[in-house]
């Protein structure tokens, strides 16, 4: 148990070491702006004024951005979504998978999931042992079960998912800027430090324009930096508002959920618009600032196939694996299809049900000659 634990707090410990390593470049590259460039390069006060304002708004955004991705916790399935005590020991106790199908689809019945294994099978986590809900999947390196999970990114140490995924897409967005802002202001000045102030002769390296100091590597090495980063981001930013516009996680991406009707990459999209506002909500005021605005609790999501399916309107799940449960979602039999019943009882309910307008017309024939053929048996049997 103890080396188990130490190696548990070694993994954790590591697992920081990505972060760390942002920190550090990003302290770095304040002071390299800021004091190397700004300060010693620049011989414009009003250019220095200028990108110090504007530098700072990008770094503020970008930290906040970031800071709410790491220390966000991803958000877990509610207790509804539990196996009750006695229905969790019975799953226990049972060996076969059938049986253990059973009540899962049991517990499931006022449960709102749409979603379901390849197999057909209730998404259940062992290791949390809760039924999952929709779009939530087991994180390995979290040990526990996110919802809507996207991913797990090792660059801030934590699971993206619906409490966090707004403020990843904007930690993307706002280190995008920050590196973009870099590159093109220090661009000039790399220039010049990389051909100018290579030679030492005086009337090609003016010495009140660009001094031959330390700061000349901050700079060469501040651009190749924010270039490198720039493109990096720009891949991962550009793929993540792809995956915003039709309203799916990267796990979806790879693996399409499967509904009721089967699988369906399109299943949760409603159109681009619907598909922006659930990430990014409502009030367009909050879309830049990180501050969560998600719609929705992460447990019930919207999809298209909902309003096109009455049954799955329900939100009950309405099949049952391999044939081994009854059908769930199903209502019980009516009094006119019920073959117990007398003749009395069978035109009363047609009546009624005709009356309701529930019943079609073939269905009413159906069941009027599925009476009269009763009627002709009691007669012959009271005749016997």
């Amino acid at each position: 148990m103890a080396p188990t634990h130490v190696l548990r707090c070694c993994q954790r410990g590591l697992a920081w070491i990505p972060v760390i390593f942002i920190a550090l470049v990003v302290c770095w590259s304040y002071y390299a702006y800021v004091v190397e460039l700004c300060i010693f390069t620049i011989p414009s006060n009003g250019e220095k004024i200028i990108y110090m304002i504007f530098f700072h708004l990008s770094f503020v955004m970008f930290v906040w951005s970031y800071w709410k991705t790491i220390f966000t916790m991803p958000a877990n399935p509610s207790k509804e979504f539990c196996l009750p005590k006695a229905e969790k020991e019975r799953y226990e106790k049972e060996e076969r998978p059938e049986n253990q199908q059973e009540i899962l689809w049991r517990a499931a019945t006022s449960l709102p999931l749409y979603t379901r294994t390849g197999g057909g099978a209730i998404r259940y986590c062992d290791r949390c042992q809760v039924i999952k809900p929709d779009r939530c999947h087991h994180c390995s390196a979290c040990d526990m079960c996110v919802l809507k999970m996207d991913h797990h990114c090792p660059w801030v140490n934590n699971c993206v998912g619906f409490s966090n995924y707004k403020f990843f897409i904007l930690f993307l967005a706002y280190s995008l800027v920050y590196c973009l802002f870099i590159a093109a202001t220090v661009l000039q000045y790399f220039i010049k430090f990389w051909t100018l102030c290579r030679r030492k002769s005086a009337e090609n390296c003016p010495k009140n324009e660009l001094p031959d100091t330390q700061a000349k590597f901050h700079v060469l090495f501040l651009f190749f930096v924010a270039a490198m980063f720039c493109i990096s981001i720009l891949s991962l930013f550009s793929y993540h508002l792809w995956l915003v516009g039709k309203n799916r996680s990267t796990i979806e991406a790879f693996r399409a959920p499967v509904f009721r009707t089967g699988s369906d990459k399109n299943g949760f999209s409603l159109g681009f618009r619907k598909n922006i506002a659930q990430v990014f909500g409502d009030q367009k005021k909050y879309w830049l600032l990180p501050l969560f605005t998600s719609q929705g609790d992460g447990l019930t999501f919207p999809t298209r196939l909902v309003s096109a399916d009455p049954e799955q309107g329900t939100v009950t799940l309405n099949a049952a694996p391999n044939n081994s449960a009854a059908d769930i979602s199903v209502s019980p039999l009516s009094d006119s299809q019920n073959r117990l019943l007398s003749n009395d009882q069978h035109a009363n309910s047609v009546e009624d049900h005709m009356a309701d307008g529930t019943f079609k017309p073939a269905e009413s024939e159906a069941v009027t000659m599925m009476a009269e053929n009763e009627a002709v048996t009691i007669s012959m049997e009271s005749e016997s």
